[in-house]
């Protein structure tokens, strides 16, 4: 009993490092991408005025150039009839052009070297957005971790009785840890940083249209760039609520599932999504881990529907029955050739095989019927345990 409770402090106390450690690293990683991003914005100004520079240049290059191109023609014609001109005139040809060409050797000098400047200046912005990018996916990541390591394992020394328990115990939360950072950094780079990537781009684009198509297709840009910062906003909305309902922890899976169908169906605003619960899982509780893992199956397959399927109509029916809880999700979307599906492995969905993957943790099984133009049927079936 003892040895029991000097193994859960020392426990205790290397996670309480672990949490320090981690919590430091996610603050130095969130200074860097902001000083990256301030470098970035500096370097933006700057390219802006360089490219001001290089044009007025070449103007500049383009008037010297035709000027000494006059005198050299100039300077030719006096020097074929030297007899025609005096000693004032021949010096006076060939001291112009020799100072127009050494103005003219100047600038072009100068645009190069202006040139150059730009051209580093682009290279150090595609570097800094990719510091930028990674460090955001870095620090979502890591907050990850920590609402693991602060709330999940902070319950393993009291839940684990013995060494094997904790290092069972301990490879499934790693693995949890993993398949969960994949996702949300998957769906950061897919969603919020490719959409924050195309307004900074378009943002850089309206100067230019309003200069050169005018006020009216400047403002068409903005109203399109808003749209974006819309879509952006909403995405970045969607993944912290996927991160982890609140209303999971205190109403359980059905209560969560109603509120979680109405808030998708309010923002998408175009698809009808409907909901039906059968049995006694409206009353009673699962085991947490049951609830979590039927809370993202029926999100995978909802989002998969909207996303990719594109539905106008999606039907979700939850069902418990003795020991056994049958979920189905059906929509009326593209669909997919499932023999396609099954031969290309490599290009199969992440969202499909994260669900078979956790239905393989549950002991459960999952069937898919989809057909291209005719929508697709997804049943799963897991038994369950009441919390």
């Amino acid at each position: 009993m003892n040895s029991n409770k000097i193994d859960n402090k020392v426990l205790d106390e290397v996670l309480e490092r672990m949490i320090q450690t981690v919590d430091g690293s996610k603050d130095e990683i969130f200074r860097i991408g902001e000083q990256s991003r301030k470098q970035y914005e500096s370097l933006v100004e700057e390219l802006k005025d360089i490219k001001i520079q290089v044009s007025k240049v070449i103007d500049e290059g383009d008037k010297l150039g035709m000027q000494a191109r006059i005198a050299r023609n100039r300077l030719s014609q006096v020097s074929k009839q030297f007899k025609e001109f005096t000693e004032e005139d021949i010096r006076e040809a060939y001291e112009k052009a020799h100072k127009l060409q050494v103005e003219l050797t100047m600038i072009q000098q100068h645009e190069k070297q202006l040139r150059h400047r730009r051209d580093d200046l682009e290279r150090s912005l595609l570097n800094l957005q990719e510091t930028i990018e990674r460090s955001q996916s870095l620090v979502s990541q890591i907050t990850v971790v920590l609402n693991y390591l602060n709330r999940d394992i902070r319950q393993v020394g009291v839940l684990l009785e013995d060494a094997q328990q904790k290092q069972d115990f301990g490879l499934r939360i790693i693995e949890a840890q993993e398949e969960e950072r994949k996702r949300v950094s998957r769906e950061i780079h897919d969603g919020p940083a490719q959409m924050l990537a195309n307004v900074m781009m378009r943002s850089e684009l309206i100067e230019r249209i309003y200069r050169e198509r005018g006020a009216e297709e400047g403002f068409k840009e903005i109203r399109n760039l808003r749209q974006n910062v819309r879509n952006a906003l909403y995405e970045v909305r969607r993944i912290i609520y996927d991160l982890r309902p609140m209303a999971l922890d205190d109403l359980g899976l059905i209560p969560t599932l109603k509120k979680y169908i109405n808030t998708i169906e309010e923002y998408n605003g175009k698809t009808k999504i409907t909901f039906q619960s059968i049995g006694c899982l409206e009353d009673q509780r699962l085991s947490s881990r049951f609830e979590v893992a039927l809370f993202r199956l029926a999100q995978e397959a909802i989002t998969n529907a909207l996303k990719h399927a594109k539905a106008s109509e999606i039907t979700v029916k939850v069902e418990a029955a003795e020991t056994i809880c049958t979920m189905v999700i059906k929509d009326n979307g593209e669909g997919f050739d499932l023999k396609e599906y099954n031969r290309n492995k490599d290009k199969k969905s992440f969202g499909l095989i994260g669900m078979k993957e956790r239905i393989e943790l549950l002991e459960g099984k999952i069937t898919i019927d989809s057909k291209i133009g005719l929508g697709t049927f997804i049943m799963i079936q897991v038994p369950y345990q009441v919390g």
